[in-house]
């Protein structure tokens, strides 16, 4: 149990976005609000990674049955 006399960290505050189902969260001080476009980051590359193996190829031809 946590006593609520005591003043705590700052949080984040619920706010009601007009027209939206779901609400927004705001940032805590000291956070990064928008961390998908971080300065300074590279986006994650898509694709396979590491070494190539024998059958890469051939897996990458290929079609599953249902197309």
């Amino acid at each position: 149990m946590t006593d609520d006399t005591e003043p705590s960290a700052p949080r984040q505050e619920v706010v009601r976005v007009a027209g939206s189902r779901r609400a927004r969260l705001t940032p805590v001080p000291g956070t990064d609000p928008s961390p998908e476009h971080a300065a300074g980051k590279k986006p994650a590359a898509s694709g396979p990674r590491g070494a190539k193996g024998p059958n890469d190829d051939r897996l990458m031809q290929d079609v599953p049955p249902h197309y």
